[in-house]
């Protein structure tokens, strides 16, 4: 595909990070004695001497004869489980930074114009949860993020495309770009922590990539109010050194497993930080991820999980999908797709990876026994409820949704510009036009044709159009972080059975 930069204004970066308003903020050693008595006699003779057993903590294995040799301790010496933990679970901390358009509320304090935006550098961490690329952060590290960049643990620089986030919790999901298997996280529980333990924090702090520092659980079950509307709940409160940049990375126990995901420091205090605990983390991002999936697709079925692995069927839906395929209650889905499924988690995010409308291949277990099947998706009619929507993903290959009026401000603001509105691209279905073209979700589609697509009404009128109905060819346009990109579509025909309503 070729693309042609139709706009492209200059900006300001200015580093910040993020400061709550109530002030919250986004060695362990062993020391020992020895005192060997010799009886009460301060004058020792020689043969008593030779009757004595020496003892040391030093080993007299071949590290501590390396030690006498060469003035250095040996490493294995100095590996402490800090250490092994660290590497154990570093491999799968990724760092994250780009820019995101905020309102700069100095400029009208000041006497100048109200509203008044620029652009900043923001930065945070994240975590690995599954080797195809899914990673777990805080949602304020990607919030207005126009384009997310990430670093990992090789160095190695790549993007991550935003599936699925829950705002009142502080948590999203996105996605790696590129081919995997991806390091992921060793996960263990919070349900049985003990206050003063030892935890260790990673973490992009202050922009220095791969931080760890250690410390303590100081405290379980903390309530932290950021403003009026929202609040943290159940947090950990932790001594570990948690800095500006450290969102969405994991505090760990001593076995190198994440136990939380770092949130919030408080500011003007030093040693108190907070995480959210990781039982907390998976049971809210399972639930995002699902309510994600039946804005796309409809399945028929819910479950829970089951202690030996996989996800237990607890309820069909009359004449569904997965009624129809032969599933019955009771049954323990194993695999999806040529997929293990471990648990309720890894079951959502193996259906992420399934297109609506696509089959999807169901291993599972009745009763002892293995058996195949598969299971026809259909489209949600939460998700295209709209005929233009469904129209869209039908003819264009994009799921929409109109951008807000805010947004649309800081975009006209942001680019100079004066567009009535825009369609944000939340999915693209492989093999499509869009898709063919290069359009990623998080897209702003501004028009096809000669016609602005400022909302749903503008997309039903323009794919009614005759020409467009017949599989024309047609060019769009669309912004992108800081530029307006245009392309030409090769439009699907969309023949009898997809009239509007």
């Amino acid at each position: 595909m070729r693309w042609f930069l139709k706009h492209s204004p200059s900006r300001h970066d200015v580093s910040v990070h993020r400061s709550p308003s109530m002030g919250v903020l986004l060695s362990m050693g062993l020391l020992a004695g020895l005192t060997v008595g010799v009886g009460s006699d301060d004058s020792v003779s020689a043969d008593d001497l030779q009757s004595v057993t020496a003892t040391s903590f030093r080993s007299s294995d071949a590290s501590v004869r390396d030690v006498r040799s060469t003035g250095r301790s040996s490493r294995s010496l100095r590996e402490t489980p800090t250490v092994t933990a660290i590497r154990r679970a570093s491999p799968s901390v990724v760092n994250l930074h780009g820019q995101k358009t905020i309102r700069t509320t100095a400029a009208s304090m000041a006497g100048g114009a109200p509203d008044s935006f620029r652009q900043v550098n923001g930065m945070g961490t994240g975590v690995v949860i599954d080797p195809r690329g899914y990673v777990i952060t805080n949602y304020h590290v990607v919030e207005d993020v126009n384009e997310l960049n990430v670093t990992l643990h090789n160095g190695e620089a790549t993007r991550a495309d935003l599936i699925a986030s829950d705002p009142q919790s502080d948590l999203a999901l996105v996605k790696l770009r590129g081919q995997g298997p991806f390091p992921t996280i060793p996960r263990g529980h919070s349900d049985d922590l003990m206050i003063g333990e030892t935890v260790i924090a990673i973490g992009n702090a202050f922009g220095y990539v791969h931080t760890s520092t250690e410390g303590i659980i100081s405290a379980l079950h903390r309530d932290v109010p950021v403003n009026e509307t929202q609040q943290y709940r159940d947090l950990i409160q932790t001594s570990a050194g948690i800095n500006p940049g450290n969102s969405g990375g994991p505090l760990l126990n001593i076995d190198g497993e994440m136990i939380g995901v770092n949130v919030a420091v408080r500011v003007g205090a030093q040693q108190i930080a907070f995480a959210i605990p990781i039982d907390q983390v998976l049971d809210t991002v399972t639930e995002m991820i699902n309510r994600h999936n039946d804005r796309r697709m409809v399945i028929g079925m819910d479950g829970s999980a089951v202690s030996r692995g996989g996800l237990q069927v607890t309820r069909l839906s009359d004449g569904g999908s997965a009624q129809q395929a032969g599933l019955q209650t009771g049954d323990r889905l194993v695999r999806i797709n040529q997929q293990d499924i471990a648990d309720p988690l890894n079951y959502a995010l193996s259906v992420l990876e399934v297109g609506p409308g696509d089959p999807m291949q169901v291993e599972f277990e009745r009763e002892g026994e293995f058996f195949q099947t598969q299971l026809a998706t259909a489209v949600s009619s939460q998700e295209f409820g709209d005929p233009a929507a469904a129209l869209a993903w039908q003819v264009v290959g994009v799921s929409v949704r109109p951008a807000g009026k805010s947004f649309v401000h800081r975009m006209n603001s942001r680019l100079q510009t004066n567009y009535r509105g825009g369609l944000i691209v939340t999915d693209v279905r492989a093999g499509s036009a869009a898709s063919e073209q290069g359009i990623t979700a998080g897209d702003v589609l501004l028009g096809i044709h000669v016609w602005q697509t400022a909302g749903l009404e503008d997309l039903a009128e323009i794919l009614d159009q005759p020409n467009i109905r017949r599989g024309s060819k047609a060019k769009f346009y669309l912004v992108r972080k800081d530029q307006t990109l245009y392309g030409h579509l090769q439009l699907a025909s969309q023949g009898n059975q997809l009239t509007r309503r």
